[in-house]
């Protein structure tokens, strides 16, 4: 009986590979696509923040103390100064027009009153339609502001005779020190990539798993597969979907590879942990899309919730907005995308170097998604059987 079980897997197996190898549709799916969106988002980022990003400046003021602030807010990494403006109207209509992210506002009389102990005010305008550049730059141009009060705050001490620790002492009574654990680098890249990869090759996963089932019905061979695996739901499954299961894994092998040893990320556990972590995201990924369609049994429905599933998966999983700090509702329903918790499996590992042995509930859970098949195998057997697709 194994035999023949073995026999009936290789040879719907093999059939799968035929399939797999005549429509190009597969080979974009599962091995361009991907390649193609690791190689974009990695040389996107490839210097981790985004910098020289175009702002103008409003110097109504314009002495020498405005200019060395205009020079030393220039000198910023992420801050290019494009333009000096004469008006505030004339600055925010460069906003609007996209020419410029931001503009730093200094008012007449700025210096006169900084040096009378007049608390002058400057301000900056940012666009905060693009949230990173806008981010980016609002911390940067506070931080001048900042500076330029403390060095106007110093100059005036001394000018009273204070020393150099007496007037540190009271512009900055507590030093702070940052230490920015795992990723010291600050790199936006290392904290988009190693998630947004997988999720990336989730989303495909979900998709290509979901349309290899539909149009096994929509090209009226379901009858055929099913006859070959001797009308066993579960030898049908496996052979079909272990071809999948061998590309995306190369895959996540290459992306791994390619995160952890080309561009030298921070990956604390070793390499191969993270691949066990890609593998199980994988058999989760797949077990998922059949149960996408076997709960709907429609390759439209199938698909339209594989998609928004996947989308849904980047917001909800935690690397770009915390989950602890979300809806107590929303972090429940954060349990139910694989990503979230290989995402957990990646902070535990790759950046704190601990034993797999304390991300066991992440492991625990995509082993969890694996077994969801089993819930929709008598539809799903139905549907391969008497299914008449409409379209």
């Amino acid at each position: 009986m194994s035999v023949t079980v073995h026999k009936r897997f290789l040879r719907i197996a093999k059939r799968e590979v035929f399939r797999l190898t005549s429509q190009p549709i597969y080979l974009f799916c599962m091995v361009i696509a991907p390649i193609f969106c690791f190689v974009f988002f990695s040389t996107l980022m490839e210097k981790g923040l985004p910098s020289n990003l175009p702002a103008g400046v409003v110097d109504l003021d314009n002495t020498a103390t405005t200019r060395n602030i205009i020079r030393n807010l220039d000198a910023f990494q992420e801050i290019k100064i494009v333009a000096h403006y004469e008006s505030v109207s004339q600055a925010r209509k460069a906003i609007q027009r996209g020419e410029i992210y931001s503009f730093y506002y200094i008012p007449r009389g700025t210096t006169e009153k900084a040096l009378a102990n007049r608390q002058p005010k400057v301000s900056f305008y940012v666009n905060y339609s693009y949230l990173i550049a806008g981010s980016l730059l609002y911390k940067d141009q506070r931080t001048m502001s900042e500076l330029a009060s403390g060095a106007i705050g110093r100059a005036t001490l001394y000018a009273k005779g204070a020393t150099e620790s007496q007037a540190m002492a009271f512009l900055q009574p507590i030093v702070i020190e940052t230490h920015a654990l795992n990723n010291p680098w600050l790199n936006y890249s290392v904290y988009l990539c190693n998630t947004l990869f997988p999720g990336l090759l989730m989303l495909l996963i979900f998709l290509t798993t979901v349309y290899a089932l539909g149009t096994e019905l929509k090209e009226n061979t379901a009858g055929q597969l099913m006859k070959e695996s001797g009308n066993s739901i579960v030898t049908a499954l496996t052979g079909k979907l272990f071809p999948h299961t061998i590309v995306f894994f190369i895959i996540a092998v290459f992306y791994n590879v390619y995160l952890y040893g080309f561009l030298h990320y921070p990956c604390n556990s070793g390499i191969f942990p993270m691949l066990l972590a890609g593998l199980l995201l994988v058999l989760a990924s797949q077990a998922f899309g059949v149960f996408l369609f076997g709960l709907f049994g429609s390759l439209r429905l199938a698909l339209s919730a594989a998609s928004l599933w996947g989308v849904i998966s980047f917001s909800i999983s935690g690397f770009t907005f915390p989950v602890m700090a979300m809806h107590p509702t929303l972090q429940a329903l954060a349990n139910l995308f694989p990503l979230r918790h290989y995402f957990l499996i990646y902070v535990d590992l790759a950046l704190n170097g601990y034993p797999l042995i304390y991300a066991w509930h992440s492991v625990v859970a995509l082993l969890i998604f694996m077994l969801l098949p089993f819930f929709i195998l008598k539809k799903l057997r139905t549907a391969m059987l008497h299914y008449v697709y409409i379209p």
